[in-house]
C-alpha cells in the first residue's frame, strides 16, 4: 500500500464516522471540496464505490463497511502504540550522575532523594562523593553540587539547601588537658585535625568572623583527612579540635561526646547549589531530580 492510499483511507474513515463531508473536513482541518476530491480519487484507484452520497447524508456502501471493519481496528492499534510511545518519551527514566561532597550528600541530597526514588523505579542515580571540584562536562556528570560562592558563571545554578556553618569541636577528654581557645588565634597552640582540600591539594585554612572582622588561621596537628566523617571520629577519640559541618555533629554535641568552642566566631557559608551546563538538554528523569532537590 502506498502512503498516499493510507492517508486517503484515513480521510475516508473520518467521513464515514461523521457521516458528513463538512464535519469530516472541520475535524481534519481541511476544506469540504478537498476531502470530497480525495475520496473520489481513492474510489477511482480502488475501482469501487465506498460512499453513497445524497443531499442529506453520506453513508458507506457495503464495500465501504467492509473496508471500515478492516481498517478501524488496525488504526486503533496504531494510535494506541503511538500513545504508549509518547508516554515513554515523557516518562522519567534513565541515569543521572551527580558529583558532590560527603556533607552535601548526607545533609541535603540523599535526604531529599531517598523517598522520591521509590516513586520512580526506572530512574538510576549515581551520587559520586568527592570533596574536590570536578569538571562535570569532561567527566560526563549530569550535574554537580557546590557552595554558592564557588560556582562557575557559565552554569545554571539551582539552590537546594540553606546556609550552614562549620563548628570547632573536640572531646571532653581533650579539654581536660588543654584550656579551650577563646579566640581563633589561640588554635595555633592546640592540636587540630586538618582537612586536605582535594582540588588545591593544600590544607584548609580555618575561616572565622566576628563583628565584621575576618580571621584566617593555619592550624597544625597529628592528623590530616579529606573527609569530615574521619575528622569527627578523630575528634571524638581525643586527637584534637576539628572544624566540621555543624549538622554532622549536633547529635554528638547533644550527647556530650563533643564540646563546641568559638561558637560566636563561626560564620555562615552560602548554601549548596545544584549546577549543570546551560546547554544541557534535560531529560524527564533529570527534571524530576532537580525539582526534588529544589523542594
Amino acid at each position: 500500500m502506498k502512503r498516499e492510499d493510507l492517508n486517503d483511507m484515513l480521510w475516508f474513515l473520518a467521513v464515514a464516522e461523521e457521516r458528513s463531508f463538512t464535519k469530516a473536513a472541520a475535524k481534519l482541518g481541511t476544506s469540504q471540496s478537498t476531502i470530497s476530491h480525495t475520496i473520489k480519487k481513492l474510489e477511482a484507484r480502488m475501482g469501487i464505490r465506498l460512499l453513497t452520497r445524497t443531499t442529506r447524508s453520506v453513508v458507506p456502501t457495503g464495500a465501504g463497511e467492509r473496508l471500515i471493519r478492516s481498517l478501524a481496528p488496525r488504526i486503533q492499534e496504531l494510535e494506541t502504540e503511538i500513545d504508549e510511545l509518547m508516554e515513554i518519551r515523557d516518562k522519567p527514566t534513565g541515569s543521572v550522575r551527580i558529583t558532590l561532597s560527603d556533607h552535601a550528600l548526607e545533609s541535603v541530597v540523599w535526604p531529599k532523594l531517598r523517598a522520591l526514588l521509590k516513586q520512580y523505579p526506572d530512574i538510576r542515580v549515581e551520587l559520586n562523593s568527592d570533596n574536590g571540584f570536578r569538571n562535570i562536562v569532561e567527566e560526563k556528570f549530569d550535574a554537580g553540587v557546590r557552595l554558592g560562592e564557588s560556582l562557575d558563571k557559565d552554569m545554571i545554578a539551582v539552590r537546594i539547601g540553606p546556609d550552614w556553618r562549620l563548628v570547632a569541636v573536640a572531646s571532653p577528654d581533650y579539654f581536660e588537658k588543654r584550656a579551650a581557645p577563646e579566640t581563633p588565634r589561640d588554635l595555633v597552640a592546640h592540636d587540630c585535625i586538618n582537612h586536605r582540600q582535594a582540588r588545591a591539594g593544600g590544607l584548609y585554612v580555618w575561616e572565622f568572623e566576628k563583628d565584621g572582622a575576618e580571621v584566617r588561621v593555619r592550624v597544625d596537628g597529628q592528623l590530616i583527612f579529606n573527609t569530615s566523617y574521619a575528622m569527627i571520629d578523630a575528634a571524638v577519640s581525643g586527637y584534637g579540635i576539628a572544624y566540621v559541618p555543624e549538622s554532622l555533629v549536633l547529635d554528638k554535641i547533644a550527647s556530650g561526646q563533643l564540646v563546641q568552642v568559638l561558637d560566636d566566631w563561626t560564620p555562615l557559608f552560602p548554601g549548596y547549589y545544584l549546577y549543570y551546563p546551560s546547554r544541557r538538554q534535560n531529560s524527564p528523569a533529570f527534571r524530576v531530580i532537580v525539582e526534588a532537590l529544589k523542594a
